[in-house]
């Protein structure tokens, strides 16, 4: 059975603890489709580095919330006039990373309201080339989140604004999000449909494709989601993090994977430190990497052996060991 929540909050804070409960705290013998809005803010993916992704005092000015999500890519804003839908489903025969059999369904969705979509490029939907929607996932023990945007009503220049820092903003000059040309559904869409009036449309349709069945959370399911917003998704250290200068800074957009960023402090022949910054997709958090190379020459007679046991798919979707160690050693 698929179970339809619908939140009624537009704290991005509580909005993203709700995603993360529902995928960790709910009935696994059951899948979930969401849909929700956020007030202004701008999400950021898991691996980015934030202070790289936003305009600080642009966002500091006009109080735009900035959160981490769980899954990777790149940074997003929100308002009102953007609706978040999420899925919670079982991996089942599902290939990593399958962004088509989720974006499907909402092409479908679009296309009984008069609008032609496509799913484009690694994670996208476009009507007519321009890019509404942006996708990522989440997986975990056989389980799968995928969420993403529907940009209908966005503010795209207050988008554009929040999203790109001050080119000197940072020493390190470290590695931007590419961003791509946009548009809202609003002005594909017969009439003149309000953002509600096309959630109204959009849940209806989703309903009929997956045979719904409404849920709502219970009062201690809900105080569930308001600790972990205020022990997790308010904090500084999970939206900022320590981002500590590093003597070699390393900057490779790769096929098929993403942005990456490679951030090292070699002494003495040795790697003392290395982070790991992007909008690629992993299952694996990047610091249990970084734990393994502390310690080696950056060499490939020294990595090679270390890497040959990693599953680096799981760290950095789309990459293999050789071109990794092509972009740490060059």
């Amino acid at each position: 059975m698929m179970y339809y929540i619908e939140s009624a909050s537009m704290d991005p804070y509580f909005n993203l603890a709700l995603e993360q409960y529902v995928f960790d705290r709910l009935d696994r013998r059951h899948e979930y489709f969401m849909l929700w809005r956020n007030r202004e803010s701008v999400i950021v993916g898991r691996h980015q580095n934030t202070a790289a992704e936003i305009n600080g005092a642009y966002v500091r000015e006009h109080a735009i919330s900035v959160v981490r999500r769980l899954s990777g890519g790149g940074a997003v804003y929100h308002d009102p006039g953007n609706v978040n839908f999420t899925f919670i489903v079982n991996a089942g025969d599902l290939g990593a990373f399958d962004f088509a059999s989720f974006c499907g369904p909402v092409v479908a969705a679009l296309a009984r309201l008069g609008v032609k979509a496509e799913i484009n490029g690694r994670n996208d939907m476009t009507i007519q080339g321009r890019k509404f929607s942006g996708n990522a996932q989440y997986c975990k023990q056989g389980r799968i989140m995928h969420h993403g945007t529907i940009l209908y009503d966005l503010d795209l220049g207050a988008a554009a604004k929040a999203l790109t820092p001050p080119e000197d903003k940072l020493e390190s000059k470290g590695l931007k999000s590419v961003r791509s040309r946009i548009a809202n559904v609003k002005s594909h869409m017969p009439g003149n449909a309000s953002v509600e009036d096309f959630i109204v449309a959009l849940r209806e349709s989703m309903f009929q494709e997956y045979q719904l069945v409404a849920y709502e959370l219970s009062p201690a399911e809900l105080e569930g989601v308001k600790a972990l917003r205020d022990g997790v998704y308010v904090t500084w250290d999970w939206n900022y993090g320590a981002s500590p200068a590093y003597s070699i800074v390393k900057e490779r957009r790769v096929e098929g994977c993403g942005k990456l960023e490679i951030r090292m402090n070699v002494d003495r022949g040795v790697i003392r430190d290395i982070a790991f910054f992007g909008d690629y997709f992993g299952n694996e958090d990047s610091s249990g990497l970084a734990a393994l190379l502390r310690g080696l020459r950056p060499e490939r007679e020294s990595l090679v052996p270390v890497l040959a046991k990693v599953a680096l798919g799981e760290y950095f979707y789309g990459l293999d060991a050789d071109r990794f160690m092509d972009i740490l050693l060059e």
